[in-house]
């Protein structure tokens, strides 16, 4: 059986979408999952270039039935990043939802015990968030935002992470612990 990798989604949201790019590309062994809204959100941004330069595999969300699912099965993956997580991927998620790319993928590794990082993009009352364009914005999530997150808090083999120390931090105890045994 070939190594396993580092899957990483990317939804449709510019909050700490740079910094989320910047830790993948110091990362090893990582296949990229990219909703249709992460496609373009990227190229709104002007990250593509960055994206390109990881030199990682990246599937785009193109079939309705998310056909890089069946990697989860083939045993291909030791952890499941999604970051960043916009508010509509965690509800769908929080509810069990997999209509997407990504929501797919976190179903999928839960129900094959994958463990999952994920940057919630809506973890405090205010925020502030990077928009199109390089500008700082302040965004102020909602109650139902924040409880979704809470909820899928909770989830098995589910780490939700609030800002990108975390993430990096959790990211890296994850694969040592995966190469501890290996």
């Amino acid at each position: 059986m070939q190594k396993q990798r580092l899957a990483w989604a990317i939804t449709g949201s510019g909050h700490y979408l740079r910094e989320s790019l910047a830790i993948l590309s110091t990362l090893e062994n990582v296949d990229i999952f990219l909703s249709k809204a992460a496609a373009e959100i990227i190229k709104q941004y002007g990250f593509q270039a960055m994206l390109d330069a990881s030199n990682h595999r990246v599937y785009q969300d193109k079939t309705a039935s998310s056909v890089p699912v069946e990697l989860f099965y083939e045993g291909q993956y030791h952890t499941l990043v999604i970051a960043p997580a916009t508010s509509n991927t965690i509800a769908k998620m929080a509810y069990g939802f997999s209509d997407s790319l990504v929501t797919n993928l976190y179903a999928q590794a839960g129900k094959t015990r994958i463990p999952s990082i994920v940057f919630a993009c809506d973890t405090a009352p205010e925020i502030e968030s990077e928009a199109p364009r390089a500008h700082v914005v302040k965004v102020y999530p909602r109650q139902i935002d924040l409880d979704n997150v809470a909820k899928l808090a909770a989830f098995e083999a589910t780490k939700v992470v609030a800002d990108m120390a975390t993430l990096s931090v959790a990211i890296h105890l994850r694969i040592n612990e995966v190469l501890s045994k290996s």
